[in-house]
This record gives C-alpha cells, sequence and structure tokens, in this order.
C-alpha cells in the first residue's frame, strides 16, 4: 500500500518539474526619454497554467529591482516570445544590471544576462542610445 502511494505521489510530481527552467534568449533597451524601453525574449517549456514563465526583472548590482514585468499567462503555443517594459529608470551612476526570469515551478533562474550599460551589445543584449 505505501509503494503504491509514493508511486502516485512521484507521478504526480514528475509532472511539475518536465518543464526546464526559463531561458533568456535576448534582451533589448532603447534610451528615450522617460527611461528606457526594454524587450526581453524568453524561452520556456510552458505546461499550462501550474507552470509557466511568469515574469522577468531588471536588477542593479546590489539586487535592487529597478524594474519588473509580470506575465499573466502561460505562452504554450508561442516560443520563444517576447515581451516588453516601458519607462525603465536607471540611475545614472549604475553601469552593470541584470536581466532575471521567473518561473512558476522553479522561481528565479540561476542564468542571468549581464548588460554593461556602457556597451553597446555584448552576450545577449544590445543597447541603442
Amino acid at each position: 500500500m505505501r509503494r503504491l502511494l509514493l508511486a502516485g505521489l512521484l507521478l504526480g510530481l514528475s509532472g511539475t518539474v518536465s518543464a526546464n527552467e526559463v531561458e533568456i534568449i535576448n534582451v533589448s533597451m532603447k534610451a528615450m526619454q522617460g527611461g528606457f524601453y526594454v524587450s526581453v525574449t524568453l524561452k520556456h517549456d510552458d505546461t499550462g497554467w501550474e507552470h509557466y514563465a511568469d515574469a522577468w526583472q531588471v536588477v542593479d548590482e546590489s539586487g535592487k529591482v529597478l524594474g519588473k514585468r509580470v506575465l499573466y499567462h502561460p505562452h504554450e503555443n508561442e516560443q520563444p516570445f517576447t515581451r516588453s517594459l516601458r519607462g525603465l529608470k536607471i540611475p545614472s551612476s549604475t553601469r552593470i544590471v541584470y536581466v532575471e526570469a521567473h518561473d512558476k515551478v522553479h522561481g528565479w533562474s540561476p542564468q542571468r544576462v549581464r548588460l554593461d550599460l556602457a556597451s553597446p551589445q555584448g552576450e545577449r543584449y544590445q543597447i541603442q542610445r
């Protein structure tokens, strides 16, 4: 009886860990009056309302959140997908920011994109001034 219960529990859990953590494919920032227009392209094996990429954010080197984009629904049939945030304010003294992505099961992915604001492009990012 215990083995059947354990097997059922493991089968139930297997569906929640089948999709990988969210991956940041690209970040594009464009300087505008009032801040930056930021577009982030994500890829995730969304499996429905219980497991999907549900947010991305821009943080400074100390981890302070400068801006966040919440994603309110799964994108099962739209992969990879891009969503944007307008009016991101970055203090003039800030040189490095990171983009982080989140999914409902794994939380914040350890994979981040580091943006050097003094460089117009880098690994997985572009900045237009």
